[in-house]
């Protein structure tokens, strides 16, 4: 029996997370001043809380059962790697389309605590989904991720006005391949884009002499269930897994309601293109929230 494709349904399925009904129930997942002022002047924010306890169990046990070639629903995923790294020795899981196939993670894009921190980052704009992504690092032997931007990879959309969410389903630490940041890097431009589970530092060969002098590397360790946005220019890799521990995340990838297709082809597998020039939107790129939901906030 086929699986039910889950990116048909563009609200909450399960009660794993409640919608405010009021702009003042928006209100206490709103960022401070502060936060919003860290991520504008270093392309990052880290420790924002997105999941308790119960949560983070429910989309543990869903990663577990989607790294299961023979789970219902694999053909769904726009990409599935058991490992993606170049070296036998290491591996990466990675995988993008699981809002598709099980409804923790499907219903975690509604999660409110991330959909009002998304608006705030885009510069208080309406959110839209662009896709999501899978991240298993094994204990001892899990694979990096190496150094790039995310929007490199993402030229086929236009203007720049996208953000990434990473959140962990484990403590993530320096030990085992925590997030890396290079403050401020999201000032620099658009750069060549390497092989993502290539070599960890190859980034560096496409970077002036000046940008080589502020690569000054940041860990962002979190806490799991704790967030990390980050500016779609924002350098950051993470390295191998070396703890007794997995280090498993997964990754919310937004934009602003507005922006538009750049090219003719599929911007996913097995998605229909948008012509160059129209609008992103439709079944695979819902509207997550509408900014009035709580523009009165402020």
């Amino acid at each position: 029996m086929a699986a039910r494709d889950l990116s048909t349904i563009h609200e909450l399925i399960t009660d794993m997370f409640k919608r405010p009904k009021s702009v003042s129930e928006w209100e206490e997942y709103r960022l401070s001043d502060e936060q919003v002022s860290f991520f504008k002047e270093n392309g990052y924010l880290a420790g924002v809380k997105m999941l308790d306890q119960n949560q983070i169990q429910v989309l543990q046990d869903e990663l577990t059962s989607l790294a299961d070639i023979n789970y219902p629903g694999h053909d769904l995923f726009y990409e599935f790697h058991s490992n993606e790294s170049g070296n036998p020795g290491q591996i990466l899981f990675h995988a993008l389309g699981a809002w598709r196939i099980t409804t923790g993670f499907h219903d975690v894009l509604w999660n409110p605590r991330f959909l009002m921190a998304a608006s705030q980052l885009l510069g208080d704009k309406s959110v839209r989904f662009w896709h999501d992504q899978l991240f298993w690092k094994p204990p001892k032997k899990g694979g990096v991720v190496a150094w790039h931007q995310d929007y490199s990879y993402w030229t086929r959309t236009k203007p720049v006005a996208h953000l990434t969410c990473w959140c962990g389903l484990d403590d993530s630490n320096l030990e085992n391949g925590c997030v890396q940041y290079v403050p401020g890097s999201h000032k620099w431009g658009l750069l060549q884009k390497p092989v993502l589970a290539g070599d960890l530092m190859g980034i560096k060969e496409y970077l002036t002499e000046e940008q080589q002098a502020q690569f000054k590397p940041v860990p962002a360790e979190v806490k799991a269930g704790e967030a990390i946005f980050h500016h779609s220019l924002t350098l950051h890799g993470s390295g191998e897994n070396k703890s007794t521990k997995p280090r498993r995340a997964f990754v919310i990838n937004a934009f602003a309601d507005g922006v538009v297709s750049d090219a003719n082809e599929p911007l996913l597998q097995g998605v229909p293109a948008i012509p160059k020039g129209e609008k992103m939107q439709g079944q695979f790129f819902p509207l997550l929230i509408s900014r009035p939901a709580f523009v009165a906030v402020r």
